[in-house]
């Protein structure tokens, strides 16, 4: 469509439709640019929003990765030391002072002493009357003549089993064992009155010892019971065919020659006592395992 226009004498002519047209060019690219910059803006802000929004969200619910730069910053560089009562409880190596055999009378272990391992046996405990007391200070007497020195015993037993080492977390299953297998045993008496010397396996001390001379079949039964837990636990067992004593008084070292030099007349102190041959009694009412420094109790049936 076009116009004529005449002004001031001069006739102008208008294309309306062009004149449009370039309006519409116009507003369109003025509209691209401005939806283009709302749209950038929108992105911006919506990019500063989600990062605000996370960072809250990291304060609030405490973000490992935030959490972890704060602890590392509190944490100091250097480890405060462990109290010395504390270390002291748990010395990786036995001291000197426990393994001086001079603090022993002399006396070496049979194994290493380890932490967490226990020297275990089993026994029956015998309680020494005042003439048995006697009785062992002339034999100790006679055998110091022969130039053999004995100690006593601290504390009289006859043992039922070897001594084995087992580890602390053991005990309570080991114990529970040996409960179970001696259930049904009953109680008994035995006697010892034969002299007899006795070495350890290692050559290391030499025994003196009263051997049983009845209830020999009874103390037979109860150590292969005790046996079936040893196997249980991979222990060795005892002696296949035992001789059950009572250890009297003991030396280092193995003197096994020299006391057999003198054990006859030792027997004669025991055969001629004044009221007839000594006799050792054991009245076999209780079984005792002694684990370290722990001793546990199982009484025999009646």
């Amino acid at each position: 469509m076009k116009v004529e226009l005449i002004r001031g004498g001069a006739v102008f002519h208008w294309d309306l439709n062009e004149h449009y047209n370039r309006m519409l060019v116009g507003y369109s690219s003025s509209s691209e640019e401005e939806s283009e910059s709302s749209a950038v803006a929108a992105t911006d802000r919506n990019k500063s929003f989600s990062r605000k929004c996370q960072e809250e969200d990291d304060a609030n619910n405490g973000s490992p990765a935030r959490k972890k730069h704060k602890i590392e910053e509190q944490v100091p560089k250097t480890r405060l030391p462990l109290p010395g009562c504390l270390l002291a409880m748990f010395p990786d190596e036995v001291g000197s002072q426990t393994e001086d055999s001079s603090l022993h009378g002399g006396r070496l272990r049979s194994f290493k002493h380890e932490r967490g391992n226990w020297a275990t046996y089993v026994y029956l405990p015998y309680h020494p009357e005042e003439e048995f007391r006697e009785l062992l200070e002339e034999l100790l007497s006679l055998a110091g003549d022969h130039g053999v020195v004995l100690t006593p015993q601290e504390e009289f037993h006859l043992s039922l089993s070897k001594t084995v080492v087992l580890r602390h977390h053991w005990i309570q299953t080991f114990t529970q064992s040996l409960k179970a297998g001696l259930v049904h045993c009953k109680r008994f008496v035995c006697s010892a009155g034969r002299l007899r010397v006795y070495c350890n396996a290692e050559r290391t001390r030499t025994f003196l010892g009263m051997e049983v001379c009845t209830g020999h079949a009874q103390l037979l039964d109860l150590s292969q019971v005790l046996d079936r837990t040893m196997t249980e636990f991979h222990l060795d067992t005892f002696y296949k065919d035992p001789s059950f004593h009572v250890s009297l008084a003991w030396c280092v070292g193995d003197l096994t020659g020299q006391m057999k030099e003198c054990i006859q007349e030792m027997q004669r102190l025991i055969d001629d006592h004044e009221e007839g041959p000594f006799l050792l009694r054991l009245d076999c009412v209780e079984l005792r395992c002694r684990t370290g420094n722990k001793t546990f109790r199982f009484p025999l049936e009646p």
